[in-house]
Parts: C-alpha cells; sequence; structure tokens
C-alpha cells in the first residue's frame, strides 16, 4: 500500500510543476496578447518565488497543524483555482497577481511530500520513496510543452491554465479519498502497518527540535546555503526562462517550442540519478560521506561550463544540447546539496536547516530574475548564462572552504 501512497504523491509533484510550467511555455503567447515587455515578465516570475519563498518556512507549520490529508487537499485546491484563475488575467498586473497566488499555494508541495514519506516508509526505504516524488518535479516539466502548445493552438491561451488546473483539481480529489495515514487507512495490512511502525520506531529521538539560530550559527549550515543561493538561479531560468529564449534569439513558433523545451528536464531527471549513483560509487572507493557529496557537486559545478557557452551555439539544436547539460549538471549539484543536511545535520535539525537553506536558494533564484529582466533586453541572454556558471563554480569553492570533515553537528 505504501508504493500505491508514494505514487499517488508523485503524481501530484508532476501536476503541481505541470501547472507551474504553464506560464514559461505560454509567455511568449502573453507576453503579445497581454503588451508585456521582458522586465514585465520578470516580476510576474518574481512574484510567483517571492510568495513561494514566503512559504517554504511556513507551509510545513500549516501540514503539522491540520495533518498532511487535509493540508496538502486544501494547498492542491488553492493552486489548482490560482492557476486556472490566470485565464481572467487581462495586464501583465493581473497575471502577477494570479502567479503570487500560485506560489503562495504549491510551497506545500514538497514538504507535503516529505511528510508522506515520513508517515509512510521506514527510515530504510525513504531515500527511495523520496526519490520517486522528488522525480515528478522534472516529469511535470517534460510534461508541459507539448500539452500547453496543444491547448493554446486549439482551444487559446487561457485554455491552458483551465485544462492543467483542473487536472490538479481532479488529483486534490484522488488525494482526499486516497490518502490517510498508516493507523488510519482501511487498505493497508496488519503486516504493512507492523512493518513500518516496526521501521519507524528505530530511529525515534528525545532531541528536541533546533532554533533557527542554533542553524545560522552553524559553519555547516552556510557550507550547504550559500552554494544553494548561487545554484538556484540556473534552475530558475531553465525553469522560466527556455521557451522566451527561443523565440528572442532563434524566433521559434510554439510547436517548435514543445518539440525542444522539455529536453532539458529529461536530462535533469538523468542528473537526479546520478545525485544518488555518484556518492555511493566514490564511498566504494573509499571517499567519505561528506568528501563523497563535494565531489559530486564538483562534477555538476564543472558541467555548467556548458551551457555557459550557450551564446556560441549556431543552431537552436545545439542551444537545447547545452540546455540539456545545465539541467543535468545542476539537478546533480543540487541533489548533492540537499543530501548534505542530513549528513552534517542531527535528525532534529534537517528540517529547519533544509527549510532555511531552501529559503536561501530562492531569494538567489529572485535576485537572478530581476538581473534577467532588467539586461535580458539590452544586452541579450548570453552574458547571463556565462554568469550562472561562474555563480556555480563560485559556490564550489565556498563549499570546499566552509566544509571540512568531522565538523557536523549531529548528536
Amino acid at each position: 500500500m505504501r508504493w500505491w501512497i508514494i505514487s499517488l504523491v508523485t503524481v501530484g509533484t508532476v501536476l503541481n510543476y505541470l501547472a507551474r510550467s504553464t506560464l514559461s511555455v505560454a509567455a511568449p503567447t502573453l507576453m503579445e496578447e497581454l503588451g508585456m515587455s521582458t522586465e514585465n515578465y520578470s516580476f510576474v516570475v518574481l512574484s510567483f518565488q517571492m510568495t513561494y519563498t514566503v512559504m517554504q518556512t511556513v507551509a510545513g507549520t500549516i501540514l503539522d497543524i491540520l495533518g498532511t490529508r487535509l493540508g496538502f487537499f486544501l494547498f492542491a485546491v488553492g493552486w489548482a483555482i490560482a492557476n486556472m484563475a490566470h485565464g481572467l488575467a487581462t495586464s501583465w498586473q493581473g497575471l502577477a497577481f494570479f502567479r503570487g497566488l500560485l506560489g503562495a499555494t504549491e510551497a506545500a508541495a514538497i514538504p507535503a511530500g516529505a511528510k508522506s514519506v515520513s508517515e509512510w516508509f521506514p527510515a530504510s526505504e525513504r531515500p527511495l520513496a523520496t526519490s520517486a516524488f522528488q522525480m515528478g518535479t522534472s516529469v511535470g516539466a517534460i510534461i508541459a510543452p507539448p500539452l500547453v502548445v496543444f491547448c493554446i493552438l486549439t482551444w487559446g491561451w487561457q485554455s491552458a491554465f483551465l485544462v492543467t488546473g483542473g487536472l490538479s483539481l481532479f488529483w486534490a480529489a484522488l488525494w482526499w479519498f486516497g490518502y490517510d495515514t498508516p493507523q488510519r487507512h482501511s487498505r493497508i495490512t496488519a503486516k504493512e502497518r507492523a512493518f513500518i511502525e516496526e521501521g519507524q520506531a528505530a530511529e525515534q529521538s528525545t532531541g528536541r527540535p533546533a532554533t533557527r539560530k542554533e542553524v545560522i550559527q552553524s559553519r555547516g549550515f552556510w557550507a550547504i546555503a550559500i552554494p544553494r543561493f548561487f545554484a538556484e538561479p540556473a534552475w530558475q531560468t531553465f525553469n522560466f526562462f527556455i521557451p522566451l529564449y527561443l523565440v528572442a534569439v532563434w524566433q521559434l513558433d510554439l510547436k517548435s517550442i514543445a518539440m525542444w523545451a522539455w529536453m532539458p528536464f529529461l536530462a535533469a531527471d538523468l542528473g537526479s540519478l546520478a545525485a544518488g549513483l555518484m556518492p555511493a560509487w566514490l564511498m566504494r572507493r573509499g571517499a567519505s560521506t561528506l568528501a563523497s557529496r563535494k565531489i559530486t557537486m564538483t562534477i555538476g559545478a564543472l558541467c555548467m561550463i556548458g551551457p555557459a557557452c550557450i551564446g556560441l551555439a549556431g543552431s537552436p539544436g545545439l542551444a537545447i544540447a547545452l540546455f540539456c547539460v545545465g539541467g543535468f549538471a545542476h539537478q546533480m549539484l543540487n541533489g548533492a546539496l540537499i543530501t548534505l543536511c542530513s549528513d552534517v545535520f542531527d535528525s532534529k535539525m534537517v528540517g529547519t536547516a533544509s527549510g532555511m537553506a531552501g529559503t536561501a536558494a530562492w531569494i538567489g533564484g529572485m535576485l537572478f530574475t530581476l538581473l534577467i529582466g532588467q539586461s535580458a533586453d539590452s544586452y541579450g541572454y548570453s552574458p547571463l548564462f556565462v554568469a550562472l556558471a561562474a555563480l556555480d563554480l563560485v559556490g564550489m569553492a565556498v563549499l570546499w572552504g566552509l566544509l571540512r570533515e568531522k565538523m557536523g553537528v549531529k548528536n
């Protein structure tokens, strides 16, 4: 039953990212229909990023208070309605308002997935379960280009938001009737319930949760948060600006965008897989846990030199190939950074440290979005892609400089 549950969570994550990615695919059409400049569009994206960043710090608390079933249901209904409401926008300001609502409600997806895993899986199975639902983030971005373009060409741009939001609304109903805790679920066997509870009992801790002050005072936190701050701009750029780049630089139409824009996210899934396999391979050959994460992050950061060369691409196909290298590289290095929280911090501190590092990452993404809005129309995209690679290389240097062996804060 637990694997059916994680499948349900994964579908929810797919639809969460499908709704999120609808705007970026529809952006060329919306900019023409609503008379938006690249700067206006960056403000729309920034609205989502701001509310998402704020809600990352509180969504987990809301889920703890309401419970996973009710909390995730309400957030899913919220993002479905907010996404469908995009079709009502008649200006970039209205679009930014609805985008802010979407960011506030979508921020609960990853915390809800993590909470579902903690409720349904013993500690030994959690890495695989977590990888399963996190893969949904890239799958949603892969599905978006062909589906959104089909809707726009068939029924108009408003229909793209109605369809993707409607799918999330349907999933919310499935979640409400399909999810409950193992203690209350009617379809779980006694044997499976006992297996889950036994695996969870073995990890019970009497330690107290960490305070934010304790996390901030930890050198290990900054060794993770600063590289994530520098790394996140790449992922935000890939998610929100690839279709606009293809139109602005290569004058591609919507059908061509549907053919090309999903590929970097397939490569990103492979990068996520590499982030899980590479450290294990290194540790079998004698590397320590922290060294294996740092080496994995370093390989990813060095691979970001690929997308730095996008400005030299002689065709859209070559540009997309370099975006694919970037998608793979980012998810590889980011997977290593995210996992480091559980390596460096005690179990009672992981949630707080991870959430705060995520906030730092999204602040970096917001600032770079502002830079794109201010400079893309005037100077083009090429300098921005070089900057993305440089930021990851700086993050790599910070990680090696701050994170040392035996410096964790585990009990």
